[in-house]
């Protein structure tokens, strides 16, 4: 019974902060997650799920569109789907780390393809981590708190 109640904790509180925001000096700074998906309901019930969460999601339908947000919002962290029109999320990718502001945003893919040529080319852009379709959010949220606990414990250490 303890071990279930600790794992609910560290699913919606997760070890960051409260719901999805971290502090800063005295302050509840809510974390930022751009989330590029050109499927509306994917989109969607992505939103929903990390705005329940009190997470502030921005979105995009397409990489140019989302490289744009990106660009302009600098966001804590991107979900990132591979397939998309206009510009797909491999080269958004590569421009995020050729752009000297969005080089080191975590990325995380939110993919169909489950194939290990196509985990590894995400890869070696510099992902963060990766998410096949259909979603497990409880996997996701997982992923999201530890990449920003992980930047909270550098963020200290400096």
């Amino acid at each position: 019974m303890i071990k279930r109640i600790l794992w609910i904790r560290q699913v919606f509180l997760g070890s960051v902060g409260m719901f999805g925001a971290f502090k800063s000096n005295n302050k509840i700074v809510p974390t930022r997650i751009l989330v590029v998906d050109d499927e509306p309901d994917c989109l969607s019930i992505i939103q929903c799920r990390l705005e329940w969460c009190h997470y502030e999601v921005i979105t995009a339908s397409n990489g140019a569109e989302g490289f744009r947000i990106a660009e302009d919002e600098s966001p804590d962290i991107v979900l990132l789907d591979t397939n998309m029109p206009v510009m797909d999320g491999h080269e958004m990718l590569e421009r995020m780390r050729k752009h000297p502001v969005l080089k080191d945003t975590p990325v995380i893919m939110v993919t169909a393809l489950c194939g290990m040529h196509d985990i590894a080319a995400a890869s070696a852009l510099g992902i963060s981590d990766y998410v096949t379709k259909p979603v497990d959010f409880t996997s996701l949220l997982e992923k999201i708190s530890n990449i920003l606990e992980n930047r909270t414990s550098r963020s200290f250490k400096k």
